[in-house]
């Protein structure tokens, strides 16, 4: 703690999902003294601000999980171990101090830690829209780009749009609710995996490709026509519609990221095999770094940040090892440390 009170901690994560969480877990296993801030109300960053309800296929271990399950189960496992969260506080510095602690100002507080980690996902979305009539007025009012509620779609007929991962997800997570899904796509090929593709071409969802986009949405206080054409032949047709799923795509924005002073290479932090920045003592990790043959998957970044975190430990003490060994000895060892510690403190207090 410094002179004028402030805690110093070892390891702070800028960011709370998916991967962040992660990355408390393993700093609880390493021992080291955690935080996580995040400018939401709620942990699990980006999972749940956009699609709590939504399958995710890719994440060891679950053949298919909600979004807001598994940001339940990577709670839990994080909070084995002791951390703090800072929840709406926006970061808008970093800086190394002389002393080598880094400081991190929000829009609320100051933060003072001896390592960062970056794990903000890929900064701020914004949903592309599309230049037609109607499309900002019926907007909250018929007009998606995310689905967070699936009631809200509950025997309703759904025109969906894109050829993304995500309108495919939406697509199937919404066929055993809604009345009826149309799915339209302008392009002659996905962009989402093949077995999504696959699924929605074995369910009831009427799926309309290539050169299929809206034209027109009609409406008062709601969504209630939508006019879609194939801009190939001219076909027209006209649909009743109760909500309209658009997702054809996000403009990213990094914010403050970009004033920070780290390295940024086409829109993402520049990191080494360390999942080091060019600032000492300040990690990143997930959606937001980029370095020669870079996947962006929750899977990746999970093993991304627990190389951060071994690394970052490493950085805090240099006679610590990087590698943490195996996490089952690992864990058992920790949590008796644990239990110890706790005992003790506990004797002192009656004493």
């Amino acid at each position: 703690m410094t002179a004028d009170g402030n805690d110093i901690y070892d390891v702070t994560f800028v960011g709370a999902g998916p991967v962040a969480l992660y990355g408390m877990y393993y700093s609880g296993l390493r021992r080291t003294r955690t935080k996580a801030i995040d400018m939401l109300g709620e942990i699990g960053g980006g999972l749940m601000a956009l699609y709590p309800e939504k399958y995710i296929y890719d994440v060891a271990g679950f053949p298919k999980i909600l979004a807001k399950d598994l940001v339940a189960q990577l709670r839990k496992q994080a909070d084995q171990y002791e951390h703090s969260y800072c929840l709406e506080e926006k970061v808008i510095g970093i800086e190394r101090l002389p002393d080598g602690i880094i400081r991190l100002t929000t829009d609320r507080a100051e933060h003072l830690s001896r390592t960062a980690i970056v794990c903000v996902g890929l900064g701020a979305y914004i949903p592309k829209r599309l230049d037609i009539p109607n499309v900002r007025e019926l907007e909250g009012a018929g007009v998606y780009y995310f689905v967070r509620r699936l009631e809200d779609f509950r025997d309703k007929d759904v025109l969906v749009v894109g050829g993304g991962d995500s309108a495919f997800d939406y697509s199937m997570m919404l066929q055993p609710v809604a009345r009826s899904i149309t799915h339209i796509h302008r392009n002659d090929f996905f962009s989402a995996h093949e077995d999504s593709v696959r699924k929605v071409r074995e369910s009831p969802v009427k799926l309309k490709y290539p050169f299929w986009e809206v034209k027109q949405i009609e409406g008062d206080d709601w969504v209630r026509y939508a006019t879609i054409v194939q801009t190939q032949t001219g076909e027209e047709e006209r649909l009743k519609v109760d909500a309209i799923v658009f997702n054809i795509g996000f403009i990213t924005n990094l914010g403050p990221v970009s004033d920070w002073g780290l390295e940024i290479d086409k829109n993402a932090i520049k990191v080494d095999s360390r999942m080091r920045t060019n600032i000492d003592g300040v990690f990143a990790a997930g959606d937001i770094v980029t370095y020669d043959g870079k996947l962006k998957l929750i899977s990746t970044g999970c093993g991304e940040v627990a190389i951060a975190v071994n690394n970052a430990k490493h950085y805090i003490d240099p006679g610590a090892k990087v590698s943490p060994g195996h996490s089952t000895d690992k864990h058992e060892l920790v949590m008796r440390k644990i239990a110890r510690e706790k005992k003790k403190a506990d004797k002192s207090k009656k004493e």
